[in-house]
């Protein structure tokens, strides 16, 4: 099989990359290098430094059996100080790439949104039928992306399959200054012996995900038949609180500081988790690795 991987030099992309080589696909990656690593690229795949917005660029690219559409300006603090060039990269990005791959005929475009657009719903689990809504520009144009695909499945134009994320972490995340994911975050400061900064009281809840279980229900999506057209949800569906993540961190380097408490920042949403019973029947997928294991990985790739 040949694939494309939209921001495969990034966390997610990358893994998902690597995982297609280490099966003996060929794959091309495009990333403009706004959040990425060149050297997180496989080897073996073919890097192409290159902008969605930018329709020429995406025209041969897209000659190929599926896409995997990770690439977006990620960070929900940075789409509120940067608005503009959060919407220009994740939508018109993404209608840029749809139009290439429809001309190409396409056999399954798996488009990565975020669990951000369910906005805040209090203790109850994010399932697929409920109403988004979204306190961000980030979640705003992760959802626009979502509808997109949607139409150009609906209207057979391209088969698409979209995937809510649940807060992913693991080896391969580096740490990305204000912007910073709670894992490289806690690990980093940890590591260099400074306070670990929490926002908020920490009690706050995610349904923190490891990428492996991420980069196979990817995998999945690309293939099941099941799963042209379906909006899946792809999470541990076991929340933990930041206090949790910083008291498991701190466990697996042997070492605690106490963290400085920070205001919680704006468009962040209180308790985050998922039903995941639609993956686990349309794609036969589950999280399998264990918490445990998924913190001792990641503290051990960092050390690395």
């Amino acid at each position: 099989m040949r694939a494309l991987v939209t921001g495969g030099a990034g966390f997610i992309g990358s893994n998902i990359a690597r995982a297609l080589v280490e099966r003996g696909d060929d794959v091309v990656v495009i990333d403009n290098m706004f959040g990425g690593r060149e050297d997180a690229v496989p080897e073996t795949a073919t890097f192409v430094r290159a902008d969605l917005r930018d329709r020429a660029a995406l025209e041969d690219l897209c000659d190929v059996d599926v896409i995997f559409h990770q690439a977006a300006v990620k960070s929900v603090p940075r789409s509120l100080d940067e608005p503009l060039m959060t919407h220009d990269s994740n939508v018109n990005g993404t209608v840029n790439l749809l139009l290439a791959a429809e001309k190409h005929s396409v056999a399954r475009l798996v488009y990565a949104s975020s669990s951000s657009v369910y906005g805040d719903v209090g203790d109850q689990r994010n399932v697929e039928t409920m109403a988004p809504n979204p306190r961000s520009p980030y979640a705003v144009s992760k959802l626009t992306g979502e509808y997109y695909c949607k139409v150009w499945s609906d209207l057979g134009r391209l088969p698409t399959t979209v995937l809510r994320y649940f807060n992913v972490f693991g080896p391969g995340q580096h740490p990305e200054s204000k912007y910073s994911a709670v894992f490289p975050a806690f690990i980093s400061a940890l590591s260099e012996g400074r306070a670990p900064e929490v926002f908020g009281d920490g009690k706050q809840a995610r349904d923190f995900t490891f990428i492996d279980d991420v980069v196979e229900a990817n995998l999945r999506a690309a293939s099941a038949e099941a799963a042209e057209g379906a909006l899946l949800n792809v999470a541990s569906g076991n929340p933990r609180s930041v206090d949790d993540v910083l008291r498991s961190v701190a466990d697996e380097l042997g070492m605690w500081i106490d963290p400085v408490h920070s205001p919680e920042r704006p468009g962040e949403i209180r308790n985050s988790y998922a039903d995941i019973g639609r993956a686990r029947e349309v794609l036969s997928w589950e999280p399998r690795v264990e918490w445990s294991d998924a913190v001792k990985a990641t503290v051990d790739w960092f050390r690395r």
